[in-house]
């Protein structure tokens, strides 16, 4: 099915799949033949991994090259016989950015974030999805489509911690991990005749794996009438966008954001002036399509890390390159002034993590020595004219954090928490779905607990995949008590619409009148507006 990742790759998820090998890594996997399965391309066999079938690579789209490239996607050519799901397929070519840490943290992550592998393993033809069903029978499941992060630059659903047996086997639902293309190859404003859309193929790359559950998923024991679609990070931003893009209408029936708010996408004038550096950078003439398609990939990628770092500064605003406001696949800004109305009868469920950016700054070489002057500098620099009442109302809700700490708050809730009351305000604002609001507040003891709350860190307790990642989430029982009640609610919401669970305090929907937030931590609760101080000074 997928172009060929080795067998280091098979199966690169799954506590429970490499159960089966009594291993750590499927070096030499024991294969179990699962069921067979009739999709609208061609049959299809996957493997067992304990009670769970399990589909991996499986070609939902054309390859995006040649004449393809930066086009729409197409549906997969039909093929005769029965093709292997035995492997992850390929990830999107790669502009892969470290997440900050310290050098001993950051080697003991890379089980969890497998990002520098993916940069040799990334190539254009990429368009493959993974599946996760109880059995391939007629009950009808609830289907849960994750995004995954990366911004829109690097990732794929094949990361350990994305693995769907855990969360599949305990809710009975129905998992979908996919990848699409990414950075350039995604989202390049072309500029051409016939390539009108080629800002947002990456996005219309997810509208089609969307397309294959609705036209496949029965066969796989799901229901296409009740698809959840969940993302974190630029998965969350991917979801925010869905809920904005015509062509995704009816395709999803409730949706999830997770540390990744999609207020806003790439003005179209930015993406054109990002498409003219890019050229000029390559030596070639604007809208000459063919020379663009000669390019080698690498090039292509190298000459778009130049042309990026080109772009001036905009604050919160999304910039490079990722969806574009075309007034076609996005014919306006998603969430700016108000929620789409689209998608009004959507329910959501949104949130962030406490300490989101202590993943990407705790190797800053300024962490840990900053000072209250420059503290100030940052705020001013960061949020402007809001800067100081913001980190006042940071002291008053964190009288404990260092300068160090609170630098990395003025992001956290300048960005992640602002975006997210953002959606959750509008959202509830049209009456017509509700809105739950989360946070998580579980600090991690890994590093000596230099993280706190980071960013990724909800990621393997919803998929219920902790032990396999213990580098993030730490050791013991807090760990799993958290990810039981995360778990439960994620898993409700895709049965019922609802995340409320007996497990969990009862949970009212999101409302500017009493903002009911879960906090979820070993022991969870319920609090009214518990950022009050920081939203009305960031207002």
């Amino acid at each position: 099915m997928s172009q060929g990742l080795d067998r280091r790759r098979l199966l690169a998820a799954g506590a429970g799949m490499a159960a089966l090998a009594g291993t750590r890594a499927w070096a030499v996997p024991p294969f179990i033949r699962g069921d067979t399965v009739q999709t609208t391309a061609g049959r299809v066999q996957g493997l067992m991994a304990g009670n769970m079938n399990v589909f991996l690579g499986l070609r939902y789209g054309a390859p995006p090259v040649g004449p393809l490239r930066f086009k729409p996607p197409q549906k997969p050519a039909s093929w005769a016989g029965t093709a292997d799901a035995l492997h992850v397929g390929a990830p999107a070519v790669q502009l892969y950015t470290t997440p900050a840490s310290n050098t001993e943290l950051g080697k003991s992550l890379v089980p969890v974030f497998p990002t520098a592998q993916e940069t040799l393993d990334g190539r254009e033809d990429c368009l493959f999805l993974n599946v996760w069903t109880r059995a391939t029978d007629k009950k009808k499941r609830p289907v849960m489509v994750w995004l995954h992060g990366g911004g829109f630059a690097y990732g794929s659903g094949g990361w350990p911690m994305y693995d769907g047996t855990n969360l599949a086997n305990k809710g009975d639902v129905v998992v979908v991990t996919l990848n699409h293309r990414l950075n350039v190859f995604g989202y390049l404003a072309v500029g051409a005749p016939g390539y009108e859309d080629s800002g947002n193929a990456g996005m219309l790359d997810i509208v089609l794996a969307l397309v294959w559950v609705r036209d496949n998923i029965t066969a796989f024991g799901g229901d296409p009438g009740n698809v959840m679609i969940f993302g974190e990070s630029g998965g969350g931003a991917k979801v925010s966008y869905l809920l904005a893009m015509p062509a995704a209408k009816g395709l999803f029936h409730k949706a999830v954001i997770e540390s990744g708010p999609g207020v806003t996408a790439v003005p179209k004038d930015r993406a054109d002036k990002l498409a003219a550096d890019l050229y000029a950078e390559l030596g070639i003439k604007p809208g000459d399509t063919q020379a663009l398609m000669d390019l080698p990939a690498d090039k292509l990628l190298a000459a778009s890390i130049v042309a990026q770092n080109k772009q001036p500064g905009t604050g919160f605003e999304r910039a490079g390159f990722a969806p574009v406001v075309d007034g076609r696949t996005l014919a306006r800004q998603p969430w700016e002034p108000d929620a789409p109305a689209i998608s009004a009868d959507v329910p959501v469920m949104i949130g962030f993590n406490k300490d989101e950016m202590t993943l990407f700054l705790a190797s800053a070489p300024w962490f840990g020595r900053l000072d209250e002057a420059t503290l100030a500098g940052q705020a001013s620099a960061i949020l402007g004219p809001k800067g100081a009442a913001t980190l006042a109302a940071l002291k008053e809700t964190f009288p404990d954090y260092s300068p160090s700490y609170l630098a990395c708050a003025l992001v956290t809730y300048g960005r992640m928490f602002m975006g997210s009351v953002r959606i959750a305000e509008r959202k509830a604002a049209q009456k017509r779905a509700p809105v739950w609001f989360y946070t998580l507040s579980y600090e991690t003891p890994v590093g000596g607990g230099v993280f706190k709350t980071p960013h990724t860190l909800e990621i393997p307790l919803v998929f219920g995949n902790v032990e396999n990642s213990r580098a993030l989430v730490g050791p013991g029982p807090d760990p799993l008590a958290v990810s039981a009640q995360m778990s439960d609610a994620w898993l409700a919401f895709a049965h019922r619409s609802d995340p409320n669970a007996p497990s969990l305090p009862d949970w009212r929907p999101y409302e500017a009148s009493h903002r009911a937030t879960m906090v979820f931590n070993v022991k969870s609760q319920v609090r009214e507006d518990p950022y009050y101080a920081i939203r009305k000074a960031l207002d």
